[in-house]
């Protein structure tokens, strides 16, 4: 079942009550340590779609993701890159008015990869399943060339050095979010990206990107996971026992990944 629309395996999961594997110490239920829910879902959307390289909670009412979930390993980034896939389609796991690359089309707006095209090029298919629309949100050019580039290249400096990164992201609606062009497809106001590095010393830390140009530095954007569960309203990583999950949720302690890679100089 690695393909599949799986809302039942969802809940199970986010409950704590998916089989697998003898548990680790970390976590409060047995989950499957190959799988990208094993840690939990940040929230129960309308459908579930759970591939090899990442699981999408899909929201029929913003057209687009809540969340992406994935591991990014160290192993996969010294694979030689496959060719970087050149069409979007619509995503044939959405039933639900799926949205196609045409709905972009002179809105003014990018279609911004949640899961980044660069960390599923271990294979043709990871990085076939990146380019379904349900992978994508309406980033300005600005952000999605810009600030948000340099976080997703940051992310996999430290997946090389860590080893085995566990990665949420998404968009974040205000309540002010517009919709794009002549769409009913929600324009994010900032999106949010949060890692857990799953190989001790366990550590997390988050950044929260308004959706526009930006050249402040990287580490400008970087917050706890707290603030992002403040600002969206999900809860990551619910599978982790809760002390650990409340100690590392609340840190803020860049320098523990040593430290932010800006225009090739490293900052801390």
């Amino acid at each position: 079942m690695k393909f599949g629309i799986k809302i039942l395996l969802a809940l199970l999961v986010a409950l704590g009550a998916a089989g697998g594997e003898k548990d680790p110490p970390l976590l409060k239920s047995p989950a499957s340590l190959s799988d990208n829910l094993h840690l939990g879902v940040p929230c129960i959307p309308d459908v579930i779609i759970d591939r090899d390289g990442f699981a999408i909670g899909y929201s029929n009412r913003h057209r687009q993701a809540l969340w992406v979930c994935y591991y990014l390993t160290a192993e996969q980034l010294k694979q030689t890159p496959v060719k970087r896939a050149g069409r979007f389609r619509a995503d044939p796991l959405v039933k639900f008015r799926p949205v196609h690359p045409s709905e972009y089309e002179r809105t003014g707006f990018d279609r911004g990869h949640l899961a980044p095209a660069a960390d599923m090029a271990y294979s043709s298919a990871t990085m076939e399943h990146s380019f379904f629309m349900s992978n994508i949100s309406p980033q300005l050019p600005g952000c999605n060339r810009g600030i948000w580039k340099r976080i997703e290249s940051q992310v996999r400096l430290w997946a090389k050095r860590e080893q085995r990164l566990c990665i949420v992201t998404g968009p974040v609606f205000g309540d002010g979010s517009r919709t794009m062009g002549d769409t009913d497809i929600t324009v994010p106001e900032s999106f949010y990206k949060v890692l857990l590095d799953v190989t001790p010393p366990l550590k997390m830390i988050a950044f929260l990107v308004p959706n526009r140009a930006s050249r402040r530095p990287i580490s400008s954007f970087a917050v706890t996971v707290d603030e992002v569960e403040s600002n969206t309203g999900l809860d990551f990583f619910r599978n982790l026992e809760d002390e650990l999950e409340a100690e590392l949720e609340h840190r803020f302690a860049p320098d523990e990944w040593g430290g932010f890679q800006e225009s090739g100089k490293r900052s801390r």
